[in-house]
């Protein structure tokens, strides 16, 4: 999973992406720090892969990764080159999901390209330009099918449903708004679009304001609405708290968290996040020789799942010996498990469940 932290000059994206990853990527006030982008790969935190490994001493623990990508910081008019509009843009391109990271704390040392504290404006800012530059491609792919046409009069459905995505998103809407029907998301899908990608609104508050109680945080609420309307997810941060919390050794880091009332870092909550945005699960394998966590799509079939091990798991394969997480700790070994006839022989046509684990049998 890849996910492209974007948002205006000075809104705390770099200090967060520094957070989160330990990446080092350069932060400071002025517009522009960030003019290549910055990549932070972290591991994936899960409990059963931790109880895994206390079960089988594995030699090699491999946790899923996630890929932090941040973003030059992006102002109005970048869809026409301005700033460094076209590198943004090009980036976002390549990122599964959007982390916009918003500004909702005040600062007067801490310069806002635009003057003053807006979520709302800073927001629309940035989803206009991503809009204007999709609103380019589909004109584009208007162009082509109409050219199409005069061959094959079957694309005037396609035809008619790009003037249709055009005029909604000439009305300032994103892409992930517009209700698209199976046959559309078919056609669309060879021409991704900046504002289809799910986004996760990173609202960035002042230590006092995050800990505080957030429904009086007009900033945030502010953020929340517009969530809300675009059927986004949207996480209240601090990160000038996560980066405190990143310096911080395991235990540290727990204790910290509870004297602010929170359960698990920033880190965690949008992973989290991610996951749910983009339909993504994890089945384990598990044994002496490695304890891993991979991660598939939300409906993947057993054979499919097995290919993201190595192809020739998909192409040879026979059958899926899985059990759930719960069973195998209830059980407490994959022997008992198995006299408990709780391991199954699964087929082609199994649909993996998160928390699986599988042994795959192929032959090639």
């Amino acid at each position: 999973m890849k996910l492209g932290m974007v948002g205006l000059p000075n809104v705390g994206k770099s200090t967060l992406f520094n957070a989160l990853t330990n990446a080092g990527a350069e932060s400071a006030n002025y517009p522009f720090c960030t003019i290549e982008k910055n990549i932070g790969i972290v591991s994936v935190p899960d409990s059963r892969l931790d109880k895994l490994a206390e079960m089988y001493e594995p030699d090699k623990f491999t946790p899923a990764t996630l890929e932090f990508v941040d973003i030059a910081g992006l102002v109005k008019g970048a869809s026409k080159g301005e700033g460094l509009g076209n590198k943004f843009l090009a980036d976002i391109r390549e990122v599964d999901a959007i982390v916009h990271v918003v500004r909702c704390f005040e600062d007067i040392n801490v310069i806002h390209v635009d003057g003053n504290i807006n979520p709302a404006r800073d927001i629309e800012t940035i989803n206009l330009e991503l809009i204007f530059s999709d609103i380019e491609v589909v004109q584009r792919r208007i162009d082509r099918t109409k050219k199409a046409l005069k061959g094959d009069k079957k694309l005037q459905a396609q035809v008619d449903f790009l003037e249709r995505l055009k005029a909604h998103l000439e009305e300032g809407k994103s892409a992930r708004g517009f209700d698209f029907t199976e046959d559309e998301l078919t056609w669309i899908r060879e021409t991704p679009l900046l504002s289809a990608k799910p986004v996760i609104y990173a609202a960035n508050l002042c230590e006092k304001d995050f800990s505080e109680d957030l429904a009086n945080q007009k900033h945030y609420q502010t953020v929340c609405s517009i969530a809300e309307e675009e059927h986004a997810a949207v996480l209240p941060i601090c990160a000038k708290i996560e980066s405190e919390i990143a310096d911080l050794e395991d235990d540290e880091k727990e204790m910290f968290l509870s004297e602010l009332g929170l359960e698990e870092s920033g880190l965690n909550r949008i992973i989290r996040e991610g996951y749910s945005l983009l339909g993504l699960i994890s089945y384990l394998t598990a044994g002496k020789q490695e304890v891993r966590a991979w991660t598939i799509k939300k409906g993947t079939k057993a054979p499919q799942a097995a290919g993201k091990i190595h192809t020739d798991f998909e192409k040879g394969f026979i059958r899926a010996e899985v059990v759930s997480f719960d069973d195998l700790m209830t059980c407490g070994s994959m022997s008992a498990a198995k006299e408990k006839g709780v391991v199954r022989l699964e087929g082609k046509e199994y649909v993996m469940q998160d928390g699986d684990i599988v042994l795959f049998r192929f032959n090639v």
